[in-house]
């Protein structure tokens, strides 16, 4: 199963931890996450068109997208919304005090709040089809 991981960029990567314990989490699952696979931590550089073009087709041939929503970014409404047009299941996941919202709820197949991102891994275990 391919998973496509949406979650806040940062140009400086100060996320990367979090996006490893994600990844992490979902070890079982091809993941891709645009900042991590398609950028490669800063080494690629992309114009906003063709990173768009890249994230659009990873979408596609993802099964599943995982939102990681502890912190909200234009670019990750833009990627679930997309998701949601096409079809694919989301799964949103954030730290607890996040602010994740009711629109977000209402397009997203199971929505989890955790305390540590070591809790990612039980929680991904118990969805049915991951």
């Amino acid at each position: 199963m391919k998973i496509f991981l949406s979650i806040k960029y940062h140009p400086d990567h100060r996320n990367r931890d979090l996006i490893e314990h994600v990844t992490q989490a979902l070890q079982t699952h091809n993941v891709i996450c645009i900042a991590r696979d398609v950028e490669e931590w800063g080494e690629k550089k992309f114009d906003s068109a063709e990173l768009m073009h890249r994230t659009f087709a990873e979408i596609d041939s993802s099964d599943i997208v995982v939102v990681e929503l502890s912190e909200k970014g234009v670019g990750v409404g833009i990627e679930a919304g997309y998701a949601r047009a096409k079809g694919k299941p989301i799964i949103t996941v954030a730290r607890r005090g996040s602010d994740v919202s009711e629109t977000l709820k209402g397009i997203s197949r199971e929505v989890f709040i955790y305390q540590d991102a070591s809790e990612l891994e039980k929680f991904f275990g118990t969805l049915t089809g991951f």
